[in-house]
């Protein structure tokens, strides 16, 4: 999940808010580009959840979620499969039925 953050902070900071249609403002910006607040909002999604996904501390990303964090960030169709694969990594396989087999002599009689 380090990938992700990682990846979305260097979307983030590669756009102004004038990219992306707001108004800089007339505060001095912290930040390089967007901030979360607003990759959040135009993204339509919680600044904690954003920030938790940022931060790699989310599982179970939605799609709709992924959806409106690209168009925020306006990502081409290959940086939108690479955030998917980055936020949802390939499950890990479930043990196979007959797995049981591998227990001892003793478990097994424990069990029955």
């Amino acid at each position: 999940m380090i990938e992700l953050g990682a990846f979305l902070k260097a979307k983030r900071a590669a756009l102004t808010p004038q990219d992306v249609g707001l108004l800089a403002g007339d505060r001095m910006r912290r930040v390089a580009g967007l901030r979360r607040e607003e990759v959040a909002m135009l993204a339509d999604v919680g600044v904690d959840h954003y920030t938790r996904l940022e931060q790699g501390r989310t599982t179970g990303v939605s799609e709709a979620v992924l959806a409106g964090i690209g168009r925020a960030l306006r990502l081409t169709d290959a940086e939108q499969t690479y955030l998917r694969a980055l936020a949802k990594p390939p499950a890990r396989p479930r043990s196979q039925p007959g797995g049981l087999s591998k227990i001892s002599a003793a478990t097994g009689a424990l069990l029955d």
